[in-house]
């Protein structure tokens, strides 16, 4: 069936350097993955933490689903991530190092489930996010120009 994202966390990548992804599973309540479904995800301000040996997102808000009942869902619960035993083994260890943390990136159907990608992040200092405000800028300058030079041939 393939992968249809939901959401895309870019703060992510511009407040931390990811080293490395993480794809899990995710439990949710019948009301949140038909919110999902109509792309009513934000990851903004979300990490993952290990709780009693499990693995948990917090803050990821899904918007109450609209024609539910009173039975809807708490749009920012904790939710439960489906990892194995010895990868929260490994990526508790990974995040006692200094200045780790565990941000979803992104939100996606994958085979009908939904899934989530999580970056093993460290934060970015602020003279690395103004370097790379820089080379943005400096690319997008060099592709209006390169874009001029077609235009008019010179």
């Amino acid at each position: 069936m393939g992968i249809k994202i939901i959401a895309i966390n870019k703060k992510a990548r511009f407040e931390y350097e990811i080293v490395e992804t993480i794809e899990s599973g995710i439990v949710l309540q019948g009301t949140e993955v038909k919110s999902c479904r109509m792309g009513k995800v934000n990851l903004k301000d979300s990490y993952a933490s290990a709780r009693d040996g499990e693995m948990y997102v917090y803050n990821m808000h899904i918007s109450p689903y609209e024609p539910g009942t009173v039975f809807n869902h708490d749009p920012v619960r904790a939710r439960k991530l489906l990892l194995h035993r010895q990868e929260i083994k490994r990526l508790t260890s990974k995040l006692e190092e200094k200045g780790m943390t565990l941000v979803p990136t992104k939100i996606y159907f994958k085979d009908g489930r939904v899934k989530l990608e999580l970056g093993l992040a460290r934060g970015k200092k602020l003279y690395d996010k103004r370097d790379e405000i820089a080379k943005r800028d400096e690319q997008r300058r060099l592709e209006r120009d390169m874009k001029e030079v077609r235009k008019f041939g010179l």
